[in-house]
């Protein structure tokens, strides 16, 4: 493996893999020899075994590490990104950050009226180097999420990129990839921070609410 490859197989500040947690959620899960299997078996254990939550920002270096979203068992896109990372490099998968901004048309009422818009700017994903080959893999959008919103869930082969659905199962808009802002080895936390602020002055505070309520509540007639 060469030199660039390899620094996306250590631990950064926020992909804390060598944490004891981290290290056994990889392993029990992960459940295969072949790491194109490993890898998906890890995405899918993110994807629905960390429930989707976007009240959960938080861009601190504690905030974002994948021991910190495991043992809360809930984050939004970029954490549960990071924990997907982690999880991969503990088996020797390389994994990087990547971050696209997004026109995304699953949210609250309360983040819509918060935010002010609907681009979600540095929207995460996983991008993982399998059989040679870079391949993106979102795993944001658990389950039954999925269902409340009646989304096509998606899904991950190990081959192909995992990105969002442009529409939903009604046909109607879903989520729209603006800008790609490129892969990284770590969060690039202060530039995060720099658009959230000028971007989100509210959302930035915090959303002292439950998602999972509003969610419930929104989807009743669903």
């Amino acid at each position: 493996m060469n030199p660039e490859i390899m620094e996306y197989t250590r631990p950064t500040p926020t992909i804390d893999f060598d944490h004891p947690a981290v290290l056994e959620f990889a392993m029990e899960k992960a459940g295969a020899a072949d790491p194109r299997e490993q890898a998906i078996h890890l995405y899918y254990a993110v994807r629905d075994g960390i429930r989707y939550d976007p009240y959960t920002i938080d861009l601190s270096v504690e905030g974002l590490r994948a021991s910190t979203t495991l043992q809360k068992g809930r984050g939004w896109c970029v954490a549960k990104a990071v924990l997907l990372a982690g999880c991969c490099r503990t088996l020797g998968i390389p994994a990087r950050l990547g971050f696209a901004d997004v026109r995304n048309h699953l949210s609250t009422q309360r983040m819509r009226e918060l935010m002010k818009t609907d681009v979600f700017y540095w929207h995460g994903y996983a991008s993982l180097r399998i059989n040679g080959v870079w391949v993106k893999a979102t795993p944001a959008f658990n389950i039954e999420l999925c269902e409340r919103f009646r989304l096509r869930p998606l899904d991950f082969d190990g081959s192909s990129d995992s990105i969002y659905h442009p529409f939903d199962l009604a046909g109607q808009r879903h989520m729209e990839y603006l800008r790609f802002r490129g892969e990284y080895q770590d969060v690039p936390i202060a530039q995060i921070e720099e658009t959230f602020r000028r971007e989100y002055p509210s959302l930035y505070r915090g959303i002292e609410a439950n998602f999972d309520h509003d969610v419930a509540r929104e989807t009743a007639g669903n």
